[in-house]
């Protein structure tokens, strides 16, 4: 988590909504919603589909106009300030937005010239190696796996250094190591003080990044806080002995490695691959 969140709740928040509503006709999606992003930290916004994550981030960054309530961001309110919104906020949709046809370094270039960056080669260039993709910058990104095009579809994002960034559930149809790729990604930004807003569906993604975690359910927030805020909510753990078996993840990752350039080595030395084993152990939960 970030080092600035813990600063951030003392400077005016990076995000302000209050009294949100929004409708589709006869469709209440959102009813009343109420929140607050401090700079520099990760808040994540979980929610079922329909739960209206998605129509929060689309008032935010101006593509949606409210029924009621209020929302600055940056300081900016998101109807009577817009352009200025935009020009403080980058959004990340829950499908890559690059251009197959550009190479990885093509892509970044256009995009900085389409902010009117001065030497933008010198941008994509950065960026390329920021991200990890140098090797891949001259190959066109419709040759990329999933988790690159995630992470050059992120990289696009920050052209031009925006403060707040939205990401719209970033790691959907991504295999695990992917996943993984991106919290780092994400992680590494608020590290460097952007604010950043996560929608997400997996508990254990908002569970690994979010400085706060608000539930978005049925058109409102039923709760807003820390991780080890929302598990007070429950009753104490009970202290058990248990036997744990390794998870399917955890067995991918053991065998592929957490950056896909192999894992555990099963070869025995005969030209032959052994069998994995495992053994179960006793772990206090």
């Amino acid at each position: 988590m970030s080092a600035e969140a813990a600063t951030g709740a003392g400077r005016e928040p990076a995000i302000r909504v209050q009294g949100m509503e929004k409708s589709y006709k006869e469709l209440h999606v959102l009813k009343g919603v109420d929140l607050e992003v401090a700079r520099g930290s990760i808040f994540a916004l979980l929610g079922s589909n329909g739960a209206g994550k998605t129509t929060m981030v689309r008032i935010l960054s101006t593509l949606l106009r409210p029924d009621a309530g209020t929302a600055t961001v940056n300081g900016f309110d998101v109807t009577a300030d817009a352009q200025r919104v935009r020009e403080s906020i980058s959004l990340t949709g829950q499908f890559a937005a690059v251009d197959e046809v550009l190479t990885g370094r093509e892509n970044l270039i256009l995009v900085a010239k389409l902010r009117h960056l001065k030497d933008p080669g010198t941008v994509a260039d950065d960026l390329l190696a920021r991200f990890d993709l140098v090797d891949a910058g001259p190959r066109k990104a419709g040759t990329y796996s999933g988790g690159m095009r995630r992470r050059l579809d992120i990289a696009m994002s920050l052209i031009g250094n925006p403060p707040i960034i939205f990401l719209d559930e970033p790691t959907t149809g991504l295999d695990p190591e992917a996943r993984i790729e991106v919290w780092q990604v994400v992680a590494e930004l608020a590290k460097q003080g952007t604010t950043v807003l996560l929608t997400t569906q997996y508990l254990d993604e908002a569970e690994q990044l979010a400085d706060r975690i608000a539930i978005l359910h049925q058109g409102r927030i039923i709760v807003n806080g820390t991780l080890a805020e929302l598990k007070a909510l429950l009753p104490p753990a009970k202290v058990e002995y248990v036997e744990k078996q390794p998870s399917l993840e955890d067995i991918f990752l053991t065998l592929v490695g957490t950056n896909g350039k192999g894992g555990k080595d099963t070869n025995d030395g005969s030209g032959k691959s052994s069998p994995v084993t495992t053994e179960s152990s006793k772990e206090q939960s």
